[in-house]
This record gives C-alpha cells, structure tokens and sequence, in this order.
C-alpha cells in the first residue's frame, strides 16, 4: 500500500488529542488504530466513510469521525472519504441514489424539469424523499461493504506481492 503518501498528509495523532476543542472526547481518540495504517483499521474506515458520504445529510465528516471511533477505522480516512460528496458531484450522485431508491421501491422515477427551481423541489419533496433517502443507504452500505472487502484483499495482495519479491531479491 501507498503508506508513506498517506503518512505525509495524515495529521499527528498527539496534536488532534491534545487539540482544545477535542479535549471533551477524553480518551476516545486515543485508540491507535484511529490513526494507525494497518489494513484493518483502513478497510474499516473506506466502509464508514463511503457510508457516511452517501448519507444525504448536513455534517457528514462527524458523523464518519464517530463511526470512525465506533469501529476502531482510521479517522482521517473516514472522514477524508465523505469529500467524495461535493457541491460539485452531489446532483449526480443523488441523482442515482435517488434512482437505485425508485428501482428498490418500484416506484416511477420523476424526470426532472428542464429548469430544476426550489419551486418543483419544495412540491416533489413529499413524493421523492423516500426514494432518495432509501437510495441513498442502500447505496452507502454497498458501496461500503464493497470497499471493505476490496480494500482487505488489495492490501493482502499487496503485502504478498511485497513478500515475494523481496523473497525473490535475497537469492
């Protein structure tokens, strides 16, 4: 795994936890695997933090920390992940969701207007809020689960790939 690129641009763990406004976490964020980089802690944090970026609600990257904490992923990951969800990539990726939703609940997907205004949104807003909010976990708890198992087989991959090779150079 890239590690040293991930290590160049992750924070110090001691300067978060002795940061001021965290100090009321106490000792929740001195878990090591919130900042180690071991192939468990980063597949966990590719799971919640894919979760949580397609969870169409306000504060995602706390929400990413906390399941970060929860299930001893690396937080930084985590919460890095949740920027997948941009101003800019946010209408086409809740436009799927909202799709994969109307699939799974067997409803007629509505066309958009040619003009989308706050109008049409706050009058389709009864109508399309299930869809959209089943789609949109659904969505985040397969493309979690996903990047959970891709990320654990890579990384064995890789450390098996590395071990061959270095087997291989000592002969």
């Amino acid at each position: 795994m890239p590690r040293r690129l991930f290590k160049r641009y992750m924070p110090d763990p001691q300067s978060i936890r002795e940061h001021k406004s965290l100090r009321f976490l106490g000792t929740l964020l001195h878990d090591p695997n919130l900042w180690h980089l071991n192939r468990h802690s980063v597949a966990r944090a590719m799971a919640v933090g894919l979760f949580a970026a397609f969870l169409p609600i306000p504060l995602q990257m706390l929400l990413a920390a906390a399941l970060a904490v929860a299930v001893r992923g690396n937080m930084p990951i985590a919460v890095s992940l949740v920027w997948l969800t941009n101003p800019i990539t946010m209408p086409a990726v809740f436009f799927c969701t909202y799709q994969t939703g109307a699939w799974l609940m067997d409803v007629p997907a509505r066309t958009l207007p040619e003009e989308l205004t706050w109008e049409w949104i706050s009058g389709q807003l009864s109508t399309l809020w299930q869809p959209f909010l089943l789609g949109s976990v659904v969505t985040g708890l397969v493309l979690g689960a996903l990047a959970y198992f891709v990320t654990m087989s890579y990384w064995r991959w890789w450390v098996t790939r590395q071990w061959k090779r270095r087997k291989k150079s000592r002969m």
